[in-house]
């Protein structure tokens, strides 16, 4: 009897579609017979599987009970997904596939390849591969950060259901650890994509404005592997700077010092000058920190800015400028190759870390990185929120055992900066001061500074870092940027007659409308440069587009509100970024 029935037919599937988890389960090479003779009916006269330590899996307790709260009632399944942890031979998985409509997604993480064989051994799940319902990911972090991004629509117009397979758990850790993975990916996409629908048309409109300038300013393209030799501090905002900022600049070495501009004001009490700020916040917040910050003290110290900062902002800081291209806006597309651009994150100083390790520093100093805070005050005095009550929604603990308060986006930022500590290599050291512990970081304290040689640098680095910056800030000829209107205006009138020929009749054209607005989801993405302006207006068609709801004649309102908002965006960024005579055009 074959136990594995439909194994040979899964994997074909799987490679035919380059499946990831396909291409990890090949190289892992599990042993097929062996997971065969593990499986077995068990007293509950269901399928089950023998645990390697003795035992199945589902002796305790039949799986039907334990799944059934897998799938909740509401009306927006069809435009979610779910995430599982652990497959078994298939019980969890196999409810949820049955129980969802066709558009509900499903990915799989499963650690250990012999399960993995042995569910997909049990069940034919070509018909789910063929719908793009069913996605099985291999134990890879990068793998499932990329899918998570991918169920932006799932995010944004339904839910995301996490749900770790208990039974599994009695195999390993490894369950518990992709559990948490898989959450961490999670809140790094609530924190990104609420911030992008809210603020994406703020941060694209800032970098149009910013453009013609950008390329007067300079650019970072040509500063890779600049400051070899050098050792940087990166100075954080946090509690501690206040205590230990004084102790650098007590022994100041021969360091880089990098800050944030909303930090510079708190710096400046420690006694420290920095050699450079860096800026990456888009919102008008940000022109606070000039009710606080001493001009004539920063006029010497650069500023590099993110080309999505606030105009007013650049315009008024007193000392050089130098922009930063970043992924999610213009540079994305059309200035690789010809750019330096960062994907920055949404913390500066997990910013500045990447630009200095792209940069080639030899090692990293971090003080006043504290990610917490005890008490009410988050921030060293000085800062613009120091006198603020900050409010916590996540607790941990530091070294000495004592409860710290964080919030959601100071976890995800210090994953970042782990995970980045880890990639980079470099020596990384932490002036710790009592509060988060970063990982990957060694902790020193004001006596290993010097009798550790932590305060200095390879002899001429510094110099010929400070050297590249200057050169850095030579303009640059601005690129020519064809107008886009002329062509848009056509296809998009187009567009709103074609939807209101199909909604004459819209209960007999409800395929017809979808795969007009899928097409019209296309067409929004059809040019790089305007992609990242038009980001509220695809995903706004998408989420008409998306789930198996039936359109009626409000939709149709609905999408003609967002063509005109298309037709005005697209005038807009003419005017902005094309010729000097494109904004007559466009009128």
């Amino acid at each position: 009897m074959n136990k594995l029935p439909f194994l040979i037919k899964n994997l074909k599937a799987l490679a035919e579609v380059k499946n990831p988890a396909a291409f990890w389960l090949a190289r892992q090479r599990p042993d097929e017979k062996a997971v065969a003779e593990r499986l077995l009916v068990n007293h509950w006269k269901l399928m089950d599987i023998k645990l390697p330590e003795g035992g199945t899996l589902f002796e305790s307790f039949p799986p039907l009970a334990h799944y059934k709260s897998w799938v909740e009632e509401n009306d927006k399944l069809a435009q979610s997904a779910t995430i599982i942890v652990g497959c078994n031979i298939g019980y969890g998985l196999n409810h949820v596939l049955v129980n969802t409509p066709n558009t509900h997604k499903v990915m799989v993480i499963e650690p250990d390849p012999e399960m993995l064989i042995a569910c997909l051994g049990q069940t034919d799940y070509t018909p789910f591969f063929e719908i793009g319902k069913l996605h099985f990911l291999p134990p890879d972090v990068e793998v499932v950060r990329k899918a998570v991004q991918m169920a932006d629509k799932q995010f944004l117009f339904g839910r995301i259901y996490l749900r770790s397979d208990f039974p599994s758990q009695q195999i390993g850790p490894e369950y518990a650890k992709w559990t948490r993975i898989c959450k961490e990916q999670l809140e790094g996409l609530t924190v990104e994509l609420t911030t992008l629908r809210r603020r994406q048309d703020v941060m694209v409109g800032n970098e149009m404005q910013n453009f013609r300038n950008s390329f007067r300013h300079g650019s970072l393209r040509d500063m890779q592997d600049t400051a070899k030799g050098l050792t940087a501090v990166i100075l954080g905002a946090g509690p501690s700077l206040q205590v230990n900022g004084p102790l650098l600049a007590k022994n100041p070495g021969h360091l880089f010092y990098a800050a944030a501009l909303q930090t510079l004001p708190a710096v400046q009490k420690t006694g420290i000058k920095p050699h450079l700020a860096m800026a990456i916040d888009y919102s008008a917040g940000m022109k606070r920190v000039f009710n606080m910050l001493d001009m004539e003290w920063a006029r010497d110290i650069p500023l590099i800015y993110s080309t999505k900062l606030d105009p007013e902002v650049v315009n008024r800081y007193p000392g050089p400028l130098i922009p930063l291209w970043t992924l999610g806006g213009l540079a994305t597309y059309v200035m690789k190759g010809n750019e330096y651009i960062l994907d920055a994150g949404g913390n500066v100083s997990v910013a500045m870390f990447r630009f200095l390790t792209h940069c080639g520093v030899s090692r990293v100093l971090l003080c006043g990185q504290d990610f917490s805070w005890k008490g009410g005050l988050s921030h060293a005095e000085g800062h613009h929120a120091s006198r603020t009550n900050a409010k916590s929604s996540v607790t941990m603990q530091n070294l000495q055992g004592e409860t710290l308060h964080s919030a959601l986006s100071y976890v995800t930022a210090l994953r970042d900066l782990e995970r980045d500590i880890e990639r980079s290599g470099v020596e990384v050291m932490n002036f710790y001061g009592g509060y988060a512990v970063i990982k990957g970081a060694r902790h020193f304290g004001e006596n290993e500074l010097v009798s550790q040689g932590l305060n200095t640098s390879a002899p001429g680095s510094l110099k010929i870092f400070l050297d590249n910056l200057k050169l850095a800030r030579i303009p640059r000829p601005i690129p020519a940027v064809e107008p886009r209107y002329p062509a848009w205006s056509s296809s998009l009138r187009n567009a709103m007659k074609h939807m209101d020929k199909l909604f004459k009749r819209p209960a007999a054209k409800q395929k017809e409308i979808r795969d007009s607005m899928h097409r019209f989801h296309t067409y929004l993405r059809h040019d790089p440069l305007l992609v990242p302006y038009l980001y509220n207006e695809f995903m706004d068609v998408a989420g008409l587009a998306h789930g198996a709801r039936k359109f009626d004649n409000r939709d149709n309102v609905e999408f003609k509100k967002i063509v005109r908002r298309v037709q005005d965006k697209v005038k807009h960024f003419d005017s902005l970024l094309g010729p000097e005579t494109s904004a007559s055009a466009a009128a």
